[in-house]
């Protein structure tokens, strides 16, 4: 029978899929251990993990940093609890060789019991401000991994090793884009879309905004705003392209010379791992203003450009748009800088460190 490693947490995209490259690189260079999957009913964890291959264990799990009623809090911390007890029992019958904790409410019960327990316990930490969870299980667990060096004044672990966040393989073999005379813009909003992002856009090209007239536009919407946004573009002169979600992601980033965005974890680490300028939006509401200061880190490294949502206006995307496109280098520059924070085969190195312990 082959030995167990744990990888507890999810939530978002952000969380599980560089928590799937991880765990992929980890039984390539050990086939005698098998990764299972520790999360909740709460995020995408339950439809993601097992359609990756990968055995998904759910933990009971509430939220308690949210504003809410104060006996939403209780339930919530009810049912964290309840996930204490269901975590010892599954590390008792597994009998894990290590645990990663990659963030989100599921990752708490299992890391915490499992470090208590003495098993080889590590936490990752994606963004520049960690999450609570991480925050909390820092002060228990001893050895963290971060993307950002910023993160590292949060954190309690006695060791911090700064390493890349994984991406799909095939997005760290893409080509630099050959120059063209149109400016190629990708603009996307995770899998749910963006509805700030699709509104400004939208009226850009409804009120026919001066960098369209050079430019071409493939915009992802999600499915809520997909019918509206395809009926504006239909009806314009401009060469733009409307889809609900982006497959093929390596074959639209090839083709752009400069992506719109949100600016979760995830995002970054591809935009790096491609090297293309970037626009970011960070979503307003994210956990912990975590977007918004993810976004401040490479703005203020010269790696993008920052626009706020309550400052995202079709003024403001024309004006950067502009400058952009009678600025060419400084286009380079962006996509130089922001190239600086790719570290390539980040899943490989953090499975090696993982399989010493």
């Amino acid at each position: 029978m082959k030995r167990k490693f744990l990888i507890a947490g999810g939530g978002t995209g952000g969380h599980i899929y560089p928590g799937i490259a991880i765990a992929r690189a980890i039984e390539n260079l050990d086939p005698e251990i098998e990764v299972e999957f520790v999360g909740s009913h709460l995020g995408l964890e339950k439809s993601i993990v097992p359609r990756e291959g990968f055995t998904l264990h759910q933990l009971a799990s509430g939220k308690v940093n949210y504003s809410g009623s104060v006996l939403a809090k209780v339930f919530g911390l009810f049912k964290v609890l309840v996930g204490f007890f269901q975590a010892a029992k599954l590390l008792i019958q597994l009998k894990p060789v290590g645990v990663l904790g990659v963030g989100g409410y599921a990752s708490v019960p299992l890391v915490f019991v499992a470090s208590l327990m003495k098993i080889p316990t590590t936490i990752w930490e994606p963004n520049a401000h960690p999450g609570l969870a991480n925050r909390l299980l820092s002060h228990l667990v001893p050895r963290a991994f971060v993307v950002f060096e910023e993160a590292k004044k949060h954190l309690k672990s006695k060791i911090i090793l700064q390493v890349g966040l994984p991406v799909r393989k095939e997005l760290e073999n893409i080509l630099p884009k050959a120059p063209t005379d149109e400016l190629h813009v990708l603009s996307f909003g995770g899998s749910q879309g963006a509805k700030a992002i699709n509104d400004v856009l939208s009226q850009a090209v409804q009120k026919e905004s001066q960098w369209l007239h050079k430019s071409k536009l493939i915009h992802q919407t999600g499915v809520s705003d997909y019918s509206k946004i395809k009926e504006i573009y239909d009806q314009s002169v401009f060469d733009v392209e409307v889809y609900e979600y982006l497959f093929e992601m390596d074959q639209f980033y090839s083709w752009a010379d400069i992506v719109i965005a949100r600016s979760g974890a995830s995002t970054i680490a591809e935009l790096a791992a491609v090297g293309k300028p970037a626009i970011l939006i960070p979503l307003p509401t994210s956990a912990d203003d975590h977007q918004r200061k993810n976004a401040m880190v490479l703005a203020r490294a010269g790696a993008a450009i920052m626009i706020e949502q309550k400052d995202l206006t079709v003024e403001k995307i024309n004006e950067v748009l502009l400058d952009l496109q009678r600025n060419p280098h400084r286009m380079s520059d962006l996509a130089q800088q922001i190239k600086l924070l790719h570290k390539p085969f980040a899943a490989e190195s953090i499975a090696k460190s993982l399989l010493k312990l």
